[in-house]
C-alpha cells in the first residue's frame, strides 16, 4: 500500500501529484488503455483518498473527464442540479442549462454528448459518492442499468467509475447486484489506509521530518488516513500534534467519530454500539458472545449484515482462530482512530466540553498505567496490519496463515490459560509463535518472562495437539536485548524498522 497527496475536496492545497499508490495507478492505466468499455467500482473508508486518486490521475490523461459528486442528504432535485451543472461545464463550456427532470433524461443528455465526440475520444465518467446521488426512489440505479446495458457497454472509449465511502452500499447495490447490473462491474479497486511506510513518505512530502517512533505514535492514534495526517504540524512533536488534533473541543478529531459513522451508516447508533462491544476485547470477540451481548435476532441477518458492513468499511477484521471448529469466527477492531477514540477521547468528552482542555493533556498521560496498556494493544493492532512485512522479516512463507490465539479454560478447571499475540501457521510443518511488545527501549527477557513464554508454548502445543515444529519470535518497537534467555528461546526478531520497509 502506497500513498497519495492531499486533495482539494478536503479543503487542502492540491499539488496534482500522486505519491505512491503504484498498484492502483497501474490498474488505472490498464483500464484507460483497454479496448473495451469499463465499469469500475472503487470503494474504501471515508477520507482515504478515493476521489483524489481518480480525479488527479485522469485530469492528467488525454481524455474528457466528467465528474459529478453526490450531495450528502441531498434531495433528488439537488442531485440532478449538480449533475446538470457538471454536464454543462464538461461538455457545453458552462452554458446555463435547465435542470434535468429525471436520471433517465440526465443519462440521455450525457449519452448524446459522448456520442457527439466520436469514438476516438476517451471519456471518463466518474459518479462520485453514488450512494448519495442515488436517493431512494430516484430511479438512478434503474437508469444506470439501462444505459450501461443498452448503450455504454458498446462504447469502447467510455470508462465508467462509481465510487462511495459506504462500501457496503457499493458491494450490495452494484457489485453483488442481482438485477440488471449483475456481473456488469469489470473491475474493483479497494483503497485502504496507508501503512507505516506510506505515512512516513506522506509526512515527509509535507516537510515533517519525524523519526519512526514519532510516526508510530501518530499512527497508533489516528491511523493512515490522509485527511487526518494532512493536519499534522511539522514543528510539533507527535504528542503535541495528537493533543491538538484530539483533545480540544474545537479540534478536528474531537467530534469526528460520530460524524464518521453517521456519514457511513443509516442507523449509526447501532453500528457505534456494535464496534464499542468489539473494542472492549482487544484480542477479539466471538460471534457467539456478540449475539448474546447485542440481543439481536439472527432472523433477517441484522447482526450479520452490520458486522459485514463494519468489515467492508475497514473498521473491524473477522478471523477464524486456529481451532475454529470449536470456537467459530472472532472479530477485532483494526481502525486505529476508532480504538483511540473509544479508549481516550470519549472518556474526556464530557469534561472537555465543560472546561478548556489543558495543552499538555496527552503529555500527562504518557507512561501512565492506562497509556502503557493502550500503547501495547495499539502496537499489536499496527502489527496485524503489517503482518506481511513481519512474515517477510522472519523468512516465513507467504502461504502461511497469520492470526492471534487464545485458550481460556472453563471455570473450575485446573488447566492453564494462554494467549499468543500472533502466530504463523505454516505449510512447512512449522508454527511460529510471536510475542508483541511495545517498549521505549530494547525489550529484555528475564527469568520470569522466560518461564511465561515456555508456559505459553506448552499450553499451545497441548491444546492445539500439534506435532509441528514450534518457533518463537519477538516483535518489538526497539529490538530485543541480547542475553541467555533471548538466545535460548527466541528464533527471530522483528523491529519497528521492519514495519517501515
Amino acid at each position: 500500500m502506497l500513498i497519495i497527496s492531499p486533495t482539494v475536496i478536503y479543503g487542502m492545497d492540491m499539488s496534482n501529484t500522486i505519491i505512491g499508490r503504484t498498484e492502483e495507478q497501474l490498474e488505472l492505466k490498464d483500464i484507460f488503455n483497454s479496448k473495451r468499455a469499463e465499469f469500475v467500482a472503487i470503494y474504501g473508508r471515508r477520507r482515504v483518498g478515493k476521489t483524489y486518486l481518480v480525479k488527479t490521475y485522469f485530469q492528467q490523461s488525454k481524455c474528457l473527464y466528467f465528474h459529478v459528486i453526490g450531495l450528502q442528504k441531498g434531495t433528488m432535485r439537488q442531485q440532478l442540479e449538480i449533475f446538470t451543472e457538471a454536464l454543462s461545464e464538461t461538455f457545453y463550456d458552462g452554458i446555463a442549462m435547465k435542470t434535468l427532470d429525471s436520471w433517465k433524461e440526465a443519462f440521455q443528455r450525457l449519452t448524446a454528448a459522448i456520442q457527439k465526440l466520436g469514438s476516438d475520444k476517451k471519456v471518463v465518467l466518474f459518479l462520485d459518492e453514488l450512494p448519495w446521488l442515488a436517493v431512494p426512489r430516484s430511479g438512478l440505479l434503474q437508469a444506470l442499468e439501462y444505459f450501461w446495458n443498452k448503450i455504454w457497454v458498446d462504447l469502447s472509449n467510455v470508462k465508467l467509475f462509481i465510487c462511495g465511502s459506504t462500501a457496503s452500499w457499493i458491494i450490495k447495490k452494484i457489485i453483488n447486484n442481482k438485477g440488471g447490473l449483475h456481473n456488469r462491474v469489470t473491475r474493483q479497486i479497494i483503497l485502504r489506509p496507508f501503512l507505516l511506510s506510506d505515512t512516513k513518505a506522506y509526512l515527509q512530502d509535507m516537510g515533517c521530518k519525524f523519526n519512526n517512533e514519532q510516526i508510530l505514535e501518530i499512527y497508533m492514534a489516528i491511523g493512515g488516513i490522509p485527511f487526518y495526517l494532512n493536519n499534522i504540524k511539522k514543528n510539533l512533536s507527535a504528542t503535541q500534534n495528537i493533543n491538538n488534533l484530539c483533545f480540544r473541543p474545537a479540534s478536528l478529531l474531537f467530534n469526528e467519530f460520530e460524524k464518521l459513522f453517521k456519514s457511513l451508516f443509516k442507523h449509526a447508533d447501532a453500528y457505534i454500539e456494535l464496534i464499542r462491544l468489539i473494542a472492549e476485547k482487544y484480542y477479539g470477540v466471538s460471534r457467539r458472545d456478540l449475539e448474546v451481548k447485542c440481543k439481536l435476532s439472527e432472523k433477517g441477518g441484522t447482526l450479520t449484515e452490520r458486522l459485514k458492513d463494519l468489515e467492508d468499511a475497514g473498521f473491524i477484521l473477522s478471523f477464524l482462530p486456529i481451532d475454529h471448529v470449536v470456537r467459530g469466527v472472532y472479530y477485532k477492531v483494526i481502525d486505529e482512530f476508532s480504538l483511540f477514540y473509544l479508549t481516550w477521547i470519549e472518556q474526556e468528552e464530557n469534561t472537555l466540553l465543560k472546561i478548556q482542555s489543558k495543552s499538555d493533556f496527552w503529555k500527562l498521560k504518557h507512561n501512565s498505567p492506562a497509556w502503557n496498556c493502550w500503547s501495547g494493544y495499539a502496537f499489536e493492532a499496527v502489527c496485524y496490519k503489517h503482518v506481511n512485512l513481519i512474515g517477510k522479516a522472519l523468512g516465513i512463507p507467504d502461504s502461511s496463515r497469520a492470526l492471534p490465539w487464545k485458550f481460556a479454560p472453563e471455570k473450575g478447571s485446573n488447566e492453564q490459560g494462554a494467549q499468543i499475540d500472533l502466530l504463523f501457521d505454516r505449510e512447512d510443518e512449522s508454527i511460529t509463535l510471536c510475542e508483541i511488545k511495545y517498549t521505549a527501549q530494547a525489550f529484555s527477557i528475564n527469568k520470569e518472562y522466560a518461564q511465561k513464554l515456555l508456559r505459553k508454548k506448552k499450553v499451545f502445543v497441548k491444546q492445539h495437539k500439534t506435532k509441528k515444529q514450534i518457533f518463537m519470535a519477538m516483535i518489538t518497537a526497539n529490538g530485543l536485548k541480547e542475553n541467555l534467555y533471548a538466545d535460548d528461546l527466541i528464533d527471530g526478531v522483528v523491529t519497528l524498522d521492519n514495519l517501515f520497509q
